[in-house]
């Protein structure tokens, strides 16, 4: 596999010349080192990159995306420009955008970029509606908010969108929800249930980089507390597993029996977050549901109890009616922490506003998980514009052969070799004659 850095889209002749709404276009060369350092932890899509540079597999096509903006999604954004695609790109959370990397996205890769971290709800919904005036072919979400807009709001544009792909459980939840009731309007590739994706970015990257941002929000120390995970998932069982490596008392909630089971097979002790709520020291929500966290947990919960939540809204930690409850107006006592003082003389800490903490505390997930998620974004591209109406207007699968080849790529980049079938073997094993 190819070793050396893919070359970089050239400086965009003029910043004002690219369409952008970011913080400060002058932290656009901080933001270049940090996009060059996180491209060296990402040789596969780096590899896809130099191969789409050569292949213009992407020529002419317009590409609008709603991601984190961080420095991995940067790179993914540099590979699909590089196989010849014209991109946009706004913010999938108010506060996962990494200020710098919006700026050097504009000014030294000449990518159209609206993003602003701590944007309001307004200039959030006006920056997708800005990605979208590029009347995409395709979509790239997490969280299926651009598609939701382009569905509710942008209706006009719909018939020429050849298709898009999701990113996260929260907006595969919601694409089969449209699919069912007949909603959905294109074919939609699901990242997220690519095993590429969630066994190792779900798992490894929400499990290290929760654990991140809680620690950098608050300083705490998971030796001897008690870490309530509600949802054991492919993330909650990622942070349930890193926050026990710690040292810390892991308690699971759950509302999956198999689930359930799971977590009490893995050693964990599981039991109801009305029980939880009561000893937990912090709180994790990764359900993708609402009022995870609601009235009769906040009642019963310790002085001090930290509630965190790495799902992709904001809504799984009741905050409304904690607000209302609270006797005293919430303050920030640290960046990413607000006190909530309670009636009887005890404090709640809720951390990043109830948003993902992973991205709003910290850097989010390692590059070097990334690049495997992101590699097969950039293939399912491809692969989706190949399938230019040939697809249904459902949520599909990632081929197999994407996944194999994104799996290999990753092992070699590593390293490692493994075995292969003799013609002995792939016989047996694909016939039935054969027995005892």
């Amino acid at each position: 596999m190819p070793t050396k850095m893919a070359a970089a889209p050239a400086k965009a002749a003029s910043q004002t010349a690219v369409k952008h709404d970011v913080t400060d276009l002058g932290l656009a060369k901080a933001g270049r080192q940090k996009i060059e350092w996180a491209e060296k932890q990402m040789p596969v899509l780096r590899a896809i990159r130099e191969r789409f540079l050569k292949e213009k597999p992407l020529k002419g096509v317009r590409v609008a995306a709603c991601l984190h903006v961080t420095t991995e999604t940067a790179n993914l954004m540099r590979t699909i420009v590089a196989g010849g695609a014209e991109v946009t790109i706004c913010a999938s959370n108010p506060l996962s955008t990494q200020d710098e990397t919006a700026a050097a996205l504009v000014a030294e890769y000449g990518i159209a970029t609206f993003a602003r971290r701590g944007e309001n709800k307004d200039v959030y919904y006006k920056h997708i509606h800005q990605a979208l005036d590029l009347k995409p072919h395709l979509t790239l979400d997490d969280g299926a908010d651009l598609l939701t807009a382009l569905h509710n709001d942008r209706k006009e544009l719909l018939k020429g969108v050849w298709g898009g792909m999701e990113e996260t459980t929260t907006g595969i939840q919601r694409l089969r929800a449209m699919a069912a009731d007949g909603a959905l309007k294109y074919p939609v590739l699901a990242v997220n249930d690519a095993q590429t994706k969630y066994l190792f970015d779900n798992r490894y990257g929400t499990g290290q980089s929760t654990v991140d941002g809680i620690i950098r929000a608050t300083n705490f120390l998971f030796a001897g507390r008690i870490i309530v995970v509600a949802g054991y998932g492919w993330c909650g069982r990622g942070f349930a597993s890193r926050a026990r490596g710690l040292g810390a008392r892991v308690v699971v909630t759950e509302i999956n029996p198999i689930k359930a089971l799971e977590a009490a097979m893995d050693g964990f002790e599981v039991m109801t977050m009305k029980k939880a709520a009561a000893i937990g020291d912090v709180f994790c929500t990764l359900t993708g549901d609402i009022n995870v966290l609601a009235k009769e947990h906040f009642a019963v919960m310790k002085d001090g109890a930290i509630l965190a939540n790495s799902g992709h809204f904001n809504v799984e930690i009741d905050l409304a009616t904690l607000e209302k409850t609270a006797v005293e107006v919430k303050r920030q006592v640290r960046p990413n922490v607000d006190e909530f003082r309670m009636k009887d003389g005890k404090a709640i800490f809720v951390l990043a506003e109830g948003r993902l903490v992973n991205l709003a505390a910290a850097e989010g997930h390692p590059a070097a998980v990334m690049d495997m998620s992101f590699a097969t974004q950039a293939l399912g591209t491809e692969y989706m514009t190949k399938q230019q109406g040939k697809l249904a207007a459902k949520v599909h699968d990632v081929p197999l052969e994407v996944e194999d080849f994104v799996s290999n790529l990753k092992l070699s980049s590593m390293g490692i070799e493994i075995d292969v079938l003799t013609p002995e073997q792939k016989k047996y094993i694909s016939s039935w004659q054969e027995g005892t």
